[in-house]
């Protein structure tokens, strides 16, 4: 399905199971500095193509945004214990570079980096989508229309 074409109407998020909500994002203290953030910058990227590549790592979607000086990525994982494997294999790239990050930037303040993780549990959640391309939480699962059965939010999250 073509994810950037508007589906017009009123959908919903449909995941079947447990899920994991991750952000993470990195914030530019002093901008002159780039040869401090440029390496945390690049990082990102690298690591999304690398979990696109490998479906089975876990990783069921992700979206970057951008807001003043920080930089901040929504992933939706499959399980923590796969996101946890992700964060501390040595092979992946993510180990390497907050290695990287502690011994370039380490508490010198001219870089801030941040994370929070939020397990889920199925049903245990609500999103609505009016008149928006296929994003978000129904990118990482599925978009389904709005029923009669779930048109408010509290209908939707006590599924």
């Amino acid at each position: 399905m073509v994810r950037h074409r508007v589906q017009t109407g009123r959908y919903t998020a449909k995941m079947d199971d447990e899920f994991v909500v991750f952000l993470i994002g990195m914030r530019v203290n002093k901008l002159w500095k780039i040869h401090r953030w440029i390496g945390p910058f690049l990082a990102m990227p690298r690591m999304l193509r690398q979990l696109q590549r490998h479906p089975d790592k876990g990783l069921l979607g992700a979206r970057m945004s951008l807001g003043g000086r920080t930089i901040t990525v929504i992933q939706y994982w499959r399980s923590f214990d796969q996101l946890e494997a992700f964060a501390k294999n040595p092979n992946d790239p993510h180990l390497p570079a907050w290695k990287a990050f502690n011994k370039n930037v380490g508490s010198s303040g001219d870089v801030g980096v941040y994370h929070e993780t939020y397990r889920i549990d199925a049903g245990q959640y609500e999103s609505i989508y009016s008149n928006m391309p296929i994003m978000g939480l129904a990118a990482a699962g599925s978009s389904v229309a709005v029923g009669k059965r779930s048109e408010t939010a509290r209908a939707r999250i006590t599924k």
